[in-house]
């Protein structure tokens, strides 16, 4: 259930990375042999679909970016009702060089084309919250907030090709076949429901590739419990000038972990009067 009340969220950090640690361990499994590629195919693009049937769920998130040699790690934490299609994540940023913590967890409210945050800093008031449009965003948010939207993510799938089956194996307890291939990014577009359509079409346009490799775990039920992609940008450093300077390519591994499905999903929106409209400030 959704309450519209409160407004407001917000652009997350320039995010990336991590393939969460949970071993699955992919056994070739005898079935894999009798798994149809057009049957395998079918599971993976009925994820999303599934979902929604399923109502709701508990979210975890984690991306790693890469890029020059770096590697950092974002992890989230929440809720997402896929019906409503909303959900809440807690973020935590990486630490810094010291070893401090370098921001607070960052609260994100995720909503059909658009993003909140608080906790946001950059000059935002700890009580505001920010706003973004995700199809202004050049990943249409899949990178930029720090998390995929776990209902975004399984939307991809819409778009999987050359999808094979690579056998069972357990992921936290529960047996889970293990689906594995390609996303067309414009396929994924124009085949996502009409409320993630645009962000994925600004996907498919911002990154490098247009071809982004997954990996998928579905349960007996055919619901995701684990989906990682992995993908590409081009990221522009601004100088001190304010000015565009050096480019380069960061590869990015999202990965999404589902469970408690059913859960009660409350989701408080901020109201109109909680969002920051000043400026915010370059990190």
């Amino acid at each position: 259930m959704v309450q519209h009340g409160c407004a407001a969220r917000a652009v997350a950090a320039a995010a990336t990375v991590g393939l969460m640690g949970l071993a699955t361990g992919c056994s070739a499994a005898a079935e894999a042999d009798n798994e149809s590629p057009a049957e395998s195919a079918a599971a993976v693009h009925d994820a999303a679909d599934r979902l929604v049937r399923e109502g709701s769920s508990k979210a975890r998130t984690s991306m790693e970016m890469a890029s020059g040699g770096t590697r950092v790690t974002i992890r989230g934490e929440g809720v997402y009702d896929y019906r409503a299609r909303v959900g809440q994540l807690k973020v935590v940023l990486p630490q810094d060089p010291s070893g401090a913590e370098e921001h607070r967890p960052i609260t994100e409210l995720l909503v059909p084309g658009a993003l909140y945050m608080k906790n946001r800093g950059a000059g935002v008031p700890a009580d505001k919250w920010v706003r973004v449009d995700t199809a202004t965003m050049s990943d249409g948010n899949l990178v930029t907030g720090g998390a995929t939207d776990p209902l975004a993510a399984a939307e991809l799938l819409r778009g999987a090709r050359k999808v094979t089956y690579v056998g069972e194996s357990e992921l936290a307890g529960t047996e889970v076949r293990h689906y594995r291939g390609t996303v067309d990014m414009a396929a994924a577009a124009r085949a996502a429901s009409p409320a993630s359509r645009q962000s994925l079409a600004a996907a498919a346009k911002g990154f490098v590739k247009d071809q982004v490799p997954f990996d998928v775990y579905l349960d007996d039920e055919g619901r995701i419990r684990k989906v990682c992609h992995r993908f590409s940008f081009v990221n522009t450093k601004v100088t001190a000038a304010g000015k565009g300077g050096k480019r380069e390519v960061v590869d990015v591994a999202s990965t999404t972990l589902l469970d408690g499905f059913g859960i009660s999903a409350n989701i408080e929106l901020p109201d109109t009067k909680d969002i920051f409209a000043g400026k915010i400030a370059d990190n």
